[in-house]
């Protein structure tokens, strides 16, 4: 990424949730999701997220919902969480017209960056969906190790998106931090 072409970072506030749910739902669903590598919506239908998901997460103690700007337009956006010493990574969503430059490198790393030196955690987790081979690859490239322990998808609860297959299932990756301040 040209040294002009970094993102700038900070935490979201209420005012930015519309424009949240927009990018995840242009990353994730629909034909806008396609014309990037991360969709899921040969997996899924529906919904990613909405509205009161995001405020939740705004409102929660121990998160933070980061995003990446460049010149006041957002490009891209995740949520972490304090979760005893290792953080949650998770509803990270690039716009597909920015994927494949580095942008999402620029955001994990940052993400990666507070919980190791802000909030001093040992480790970053999260949950994939076992069928994205591709995108477990990418964290695994990123020093992610799958961990062998799964979660089950919540079917039947619609504000995660409508299943296309009965088998969707989360795997948890996670990352070990060295040299974490005490």
């Amino acid at each position: 990424m040209p040294e002009s072409a970094h993102p700038v970072f900070r935490p979201a506030t209420a005012a930015d949730v519309p424009a949240i749910v927009a990018l995840v739902e242009s990353a994730y669903r629909g034909d806008s999701g396609r014309r990037g590598w991360t969709t899921e919506s040969d997996l899924l239908d529906g919904q990613r997220t909405d509205a009161a998901g995001v405020a939740t997460l705004l409102d929660q103690a121990g998160s933070m919902l980061l995003l990446a700007e460049r010149d006041g337009v957002l490009l891209a956006s995740c949520h972490i969480e304090r979760r005893g010493d290792s953080g949650y990574f998770g509803m990270f969503a690039v716009d597909p017209a920015q994927q494949g430059g580095g942008l999402g490198k620029a955001v994990l790393a940052e993400a990666e960056r507070i919980v190791r030196a802000q909030w001093h955690c040992r480790a970053m987790h999260m949950t994939v969906i076992v069928q994205r081979a591709e995108l477990i690859a990418w964290y695994e490239r990123r020093g992610y190790r799958r961990t062998g322990e799964y979660q089950p998808f919540p079917y039947g609860d619609e504000r995660f998106g409508i299943p296309r297959r009965d088998d969707l299932r989360f795997e948890v990756l996670r990352k070990e931090f060295v040299g974490v301040p005490a």
